[in-house]
């Protein structure tokens, strides 16, 4: 064949190939890439924090994904809800794990997406004010000033949830864009009570930073990992055995606990369900 005819056949072949990718006839190669969303919310990393920073932090994790899904899996840090809240409506990210559990269980009730795992202790909302107050009760709060992470975050509503429940009438509520910063505010009278997650910095620091425990909210799931349409169900399963599986073995133990993995609920769907009737007032239990 000529050089003519051979260049003439491409570019023909070009032509059907792209005809028949326009009209749904040829099958498309979709981008085998994963996008796996990191959210540690207002007890986490601030703003200054790099994708290739909990890419490091998360591989563990990120290693058993790419074995049972065969696919390259992305880490995208994501601090800002709305960006989180949108990148599951939109269906841009494959896979999520949040410190903030009613998006990933918003994922699930509106988006489509499957619960994988939450991970053992549950969160709880500590309500703490500082050692030398005179406060035995949560009765003698009662119209005391509040300060608490800012006002969409899930510990919040989480905060305030348990509040209701309990009958707290509040007093001026302050919020904070970052958990650290409540332990200042404490310590400088510009609140009396704040709330804060068990699992946050300022929840190890407590004695550190002059604070006390007055009230333990009921558990709640924490850090639920969630996988959109693209990861079937059988992949799902799959992925929630070689989590278990490795949690099992020291060595796996050391790596999952070193980013908060330290066990697995596997069949975390309806617990999430839940959580979300109960911080939007439709429940009052878990």
């Amino acid at each position: 064949m000529s050089v003519g005819k051979w260049w003439g056949a491409t570019l023909r072949r070009r032509a059907v190939a792209g005809f028949l990718g326009l009209a749904g006839l040829w099958p498309v190669v979709a981008s085998a890439e994963l996008v796996f969303a990191v959210s540690e919310g207002t007890s986490g990393g601030g703003t200054s924090i790099t994708d290739a920073q909990m890419a490091t932090k998360y591989k563990p994790l990120v290693d058993v994904m790419e074995k049972v899904l065969k696919d390259t899996v992305r880490v995208r840090y994501v601090r800002d809800f709305a960006a989180l809240e949108a990148g599951m409506r939109n269906a841009s990210f494959d896979l999520v794990i949040a410190r903030p559990s009613d998006y990933p269980a918003r994922g699930v009730r509106d988006y489509g997406y499957s619960a994988v795992t939450t991970t053992r202790p549950d969160g709880h909302c500590l309500i703490v004010v500082r050692k030398d107050a005179p406060f035995k009760s949560l009765d003698e709060l009662a119209g005391k000033s509040l300060i608490l992470p800012e006002e969409s975050a899930y510990m919040t509503k989480f905060c305030l949830a348990e509040l209701r429940d309990r009958g707290m009438r509040l007093g001026k509520v302050h919020y904070v864009r970052e958990q650290a910063a409540i332990p200042f505010a404490l310590a400088n009278h510009l609140a009396v009570v704040g709330g804060v997650a068990s699992y946050s910095g300022v929840a190890r620091r407590l004695d550190a930073e002059g604070l006390r425990v007055l009230v333990e909210s009921r558990p709640q799931p924490f850090l639920p990992l969630i996988a959109g349409r693209r990861v079937s169900a059988e992949q799902v399963q799959a992925l929630r055995r070689a989590l278990t599986e490795l949690i099992q073995t020291e060595q796996g133990a050391a790596a999952l606990g070193a980013i908060g993995l330290k066990a697995f609920d596997t069949d975390p769907q309806q617990r999430l369900l839940a959580l979300l009737a109960w911080l939007e007032g439709k429940s009052a239990s878990n």
